[in-house]
């Protein structure tokens, strides 16, 4: 049975489970002739076909047949939503979405593919660990761990991953476990070949060293000189009396005396005691005596017998050179042998390799005894038991220690051609399993969110929408459902909480918008104010700008980009500054462009005046009609061109500044003045412009009050003082005081004669009764201040007092709007700016009025915007700092630089090799600090006069964006 409130149509604003508001429901099979009968979104007068329910509110007319038909319906529906309205957030709505537990999985991906819902956490109060999808999101990051290890190995080979072609939609759950295999059997043959790898490189590592050790061995030797034979004897001659050498290894108690020869020279023959001495003898002298233990010997034996030279003990050292001679002492071998034995025997478990087997004789010439008879067998069964002429067990070793190395190089190459074969195959199938991997593990973050029906029959999901996107929604969901045989439900549902706010963007209003957005997130649907921005933020930049030829450079170079903005290449850029500057490049292009214009209007290329039309100066005139004499001209250097005398002043310029004053000396005088009052004129123009932006805020929300409580007063106030301002700075520019230009009067000294109700004898007013409407500005703009800070509050508290009396059923849906959705009556509602993202009160709750609250923020509201007219209306004088700093830098610049240069160029007469260099400093200077500095500079004082004079006066920014479940990012 299928609750009261579901039958009504929706689901009530107080139910905040949804699992408990739909116990009962059924979402299965509809019989035939039920077709559904009871759903509040069915619809009973069309037939339908068993074994499906329909899709809520479904799109006008029958679903078009077929996949092609229906995908390419979506992609209209699309397209025609690419681009909404610019001047106000869509409205978005709160849905409401009964996905079939079969099909969850499906819809959900659907809707990643097309973003456009924002799901809600109906599931906040469970851990996450205690979700119903937490496994399947647990094998999905132990597989990304896989492919990171996957994606490091192609890293280490020196290999790139390519991106992944097309559109990958998300795997169904069964491909998981293959993709789970697949993935590990390759991990686990990448990590047994470059083990093999890494043990073959070693080994054969080893064997050149070694052999390169044995190879030190057959250069020619050199006998040990005579002086040095007893420098083993202690002090006097004669040796320690204990068994022990200098280096305490203990001795065999076999003789007194070590023998020590050069390796190279045969000892000298002691008297035969045995059998004659065979080629092994060549090779050691006596060895006092063979050792006997448990393990043996041999190996370290071996390892021993080519250690080279060391010094002995009691050796010194000549001046003459290094050693002369290659010996070791046989009675330090016992000591050796117990402190390398261990290594040598076992080379397998240390990395070492075994040295050549080598011939050693026993004591006093006999033949080798114990494991030492092994190791004299060895070399002849290795080389057959024969040697060619000449060739000694010493001079065979190496040959045989390299006998095998030709294979290793072989196994070493197949291995390194098996590696390559499983990396190409790892590049071949990573990307698209990385892109697929992440998307299913989206899908299972998503359906966490969801809560389960108490059938556990599907899942109930809840998300922000646009209206708009509500046929496109609807259409994909029963799309996507249609194989399971139940298909997904979709409908609104009443919500007091703030909705988000959602602003379609193109490439061109991409970074306008985020100039907006970088200050705050707008409320939803209050008015934006990005597509102003499109104009005033580029004309604010230019004034401070204004340069034809360092516009066009900017106007150039972000052209460049725009034209090849498609160009993968460009695209694809890792540079985070070029990144940067490529996001913007539609901002910088207008920047350049205007740039330009007030370039023209300035009169200045390069700091440069251009003379493209006539000047309204004549000279000719004013030296024809004046006493301008040679001795004149001698003791007047400046001369004054006087515009009372009849043909000198012809008219004004044609289009900005006359060429001229570029000539004049009191050209930066003229300049600031004019730039100085262009700037207040711009600052209160963009300001009154705010405010009236903030009459579309209160129509569109119900706010009449507020017309006439705020924005009128704001008006009156900004205009009945600092728009007189302009008025006067505009009265005097058309007024002509040539004539009279010593009593020209002071727009300064009456606005501040304005505020002190006085007058100036000295300076005459502009027009009759200038006193008297300065005096009632004055009066009328003080009379604003009270009316603004007490009338909202009145009004307010008046209209809450009606509403206790009235009840809760005489509110009106244009009341609730405005509650709703006002932030300046945040207090009153009982919702602070940090709460509109939270939630609004319930239906049933009524917010508590408090009027000293009201009074308070009323009070803050009317401080800042008094206080603000004066401090924003002087801000905007940056204008004409930074125009005049910029005009003052390239003059300083060209002339130290570029007129020096050409003075340079015409003294030497190499102008054209003097040139070259010079310029290139120029524009690199040019570029370095009148492009990069000064244009950041510029920017950055064109954002604040945009976010802090302008955004203040109607903009709140408290709202957040609508962020919709999508695979956009998941697919970069």
């Amino acid at each position: 049975m299928v609750p009261q409130e579901v039958r009504a149509g929706g689901v009530a604003a107080g139910a905040r489970r949804p699992s408990q508001r739909l116990a009962g429901l059924r979402v299965g099979t509809a019989g035939p002739g039920r077709g559904g009968a009871g759903l509040p979104w069915s619809r009973p007068s069309r037939p339908r076909p068993p074994g499906k329910v329909s899709c809520v509110g479904a799109a006008a007319g029958s679903a078009v047949p077929g996949a092609e038909r229906r995908a390419e319906g979506r992609r209209v529906l699309l397209a025609r939503g690419t681009m909404g309205s610019m001047f106000r957030s869509e409205e978005v709505v709160l849905v409401q979405l009964f996905l079939p537990t079969s099909a969850a999985y499906t819809c959900v991906s659907q809707l990643g593919e097309l973003g456009l819902v924002e799901f809600r956490d109906l599931n906040a109060s469970v851990s996450a660990f205690q979700r119903r999808f937490v496994g399947d999101v647990r094998r999905c990051e132990e597989l990304e761990k896989t492919f990171l290890f996957l994606q490091e190995e192609v890293r280490r080979a020196g290999q790139v991953l390519s991106r992944p072609e097309g559109r990958l939609p998300a795997p169904p759950p069964r491909d998981l476990l293959r993709i789970q295999e697949e993935t590990d059997r390759l991990a686990q043959e990448l990590r047994d070949v470059r083990g093999n790898q890494q043990s073959l490189q070693v080994q054969l590592h080893q064997l050149r060293l070694h052999a390169a050790v044995l190879g030190q061995g057959h250069s020619p030797p050199v006998s040990s000189s005579p002086g040095r034979r007893g420098g083993s004897r202690g002090a006097g001659g004669a040796r320690p009396p204990s068994g022990r050498g200098a280096h305490g290894a203990s001795r065999l108690p076999v003789g007194s005396r070590p023998r020590r020869w050069a390796l190279g020279k045969d000892p000298p023959a002691p008297a035969p005691r045995g059998p004659a001495p065979g080629p092994e003898s060549q090779l050691c002298g006596r060895c006092r005596g063979a050792l006997q233990g448990r393990r043996p010997r041999t190996p370290a034996l071996e390892g021993l017998s080519w250690l080279p030279y060391r010094q002995l003990p009691g050796d010194r050292t000549t001046a003459r050179g290094p050693r002369d001679g290659r010996a070791f002492d046989v009675d330090d071998l016992p000591h050796l042998l117990l402190g390398r034995a261990d290594r040598a025997e076992d080379p397998q478990d240390h990395g070492l390799l075994p040295l050549p087997h080598l011939s050693v004789r026993g004591a006093r010439g006999g033949p080798p005894r114990g494991p030492a008879a092994g190791a004299a067998a060895e070399p002849r069964a290795a080389g057959g038991g024969r040697r060619g002429p000449g060739r000694t067990p010493r001079t065979a070793a190496p040959l045989l220690l390299l006998t095998p190395t030709p294979r290793r190089p072989q196994v070493l190459g197949e291995t390194e051609r098996f590696l390559s074969q499983v990396l190409a195959r790892v590049q071949q199938l990573l990307p698209p399993w990385q892109v697929q991997i992440r998307k299913m593990k989206a899908v299972y973050l998503a359906l966490n969110q969801c809560s389960v029906s108490a059938t556990h029959k599907c899942l109930i999901a809840e998300g922000w929408c646009a209206a708009r996107d509500l046929p496109t929604l609807q259409q994909a969901l029963q799309d996507s459902s249609s194989e399971a045989g139940v298909s997904a439900v979709v409908h609104r549902i009443p919500c007091r909480d703030m909705p988000p706010t959602l602003i379609r963007t193109n490439c061109f209003t991409a970074s306008f918008q985020g100039i907006v957005d970088a200050y705050g997130v707008g409320r939803y649907q209050e008015v934006n104010p990005a597509p102003y921005t499109i104009i005033t933020f580029p004309f604010l930049f230019a004034v401070m700008f204004g340069d034809v030829g360092h516009g066009l450079l900017m106007f150039l170079f972000a052209l460049a980009m725009v034209l090849t903005e498609n160009q993968p290449a460009v695209k694809s850029a890792q540079n985070e500054i070029w990144q940067t500057f490529f996001s913007g490049r539609y901002l910088l292009l207008l920047m350049g462009l205007f740039s330009v214009y007030t370039g023209f209007i300035y009169n200045e290329c390069f700091s440069r005046a251009t003379a493209i039309f006539s000047s309204g100066w004549s000279v000719a005139a004013m030296a024809t009609q004046s006493d301008w004499s040679d001795a004149f001209l001698a003791q007047h250097p400046l001369l004054a061109l006087d515009p009372n005398v009849s043909g000198v002043f012809l008219g004004p310029y044609p289009f900005g500044i006359d060429p001229i004053w570029s000539l004049a000396v009191n050209h930066l005088s003229f300049l600031n003045s004019f730039k100085m009052k262009m700037s207040v004129i711009l600052g209160v123009t963009h300001m009154t412009f705010g405010v009236v932006l903030g009459v579309f805020n209160h129509v569109h929300f119900g706010q009449w009050h507020r017309l006439l409580l705020e924005t009128l007063p704001e008006l009156v106030f900004l205009l009945g003082l600092f728009g007189y301002l302009v008025f006067l700075i505009v009265y005097k520019w058309l007024q002509d005081y040539a004539a009279r230009a010593a009593s020209a009067p002071s727009i300064l000294i009456h606005f501040i004669n304005m505020f002190l109700f006085s007058h100036s004898p000295t300076n005459q007013p502009l027009f009759h009764g200038q006193e008297a409407v300065q005096s009632a500005l004055v009066i009328l703009a003080l009379v604003m201040v009270p009316v603004l800070l007490l009338g909202t509050p009145l009004f307010l508290h008046w209209r809450h007092r009606s509403r206790s009396q009235r009840g809760p059923a005489g509110r009106q849906p244009d009341e609730d709007k405005s509650g709703i959705l006002d932030s300046s009556d945040a207090s009153v509602a009982g919702w602070g700016p940090d709460e509109e993202k939270a939630g609004c009160p319930e239906d049933g709750e009524e917010a508590e009025f408090v009027l000293s609250e009201v009074l308070m923020h009323q009070a803050i509201h009317t401080i800042e915007f008094c206080l603000g007219c004066i401090s924003n209306t002087a801000s905007y004088l940056r204008l004409w700092a930074l125009s005049l700093a910029h005009a003052q830098l390239s003059e300083v610049l060209w002339a130290m630089v570029m007129r020096s240069g050409l003075g340079l160029g015409r003294k030497l007469g190499v102008a054209a090799v003097a040139l070259v260099p010079i310029f290139a400093a120029f524009a690199v200077l040019t570029v370095a600090i009148l492009l990069v500095m000064e244009g950041l500079s510029a920017f950055l004082h064109a954002l604040r006069l945009h976010w802090v004079e302008f955004q203040n006066k109607f903009y709140s920014g408290t709202g957040y964006k609508l962020s919709p479940f999508t695979f956009a990012s998941e697919e970069g």
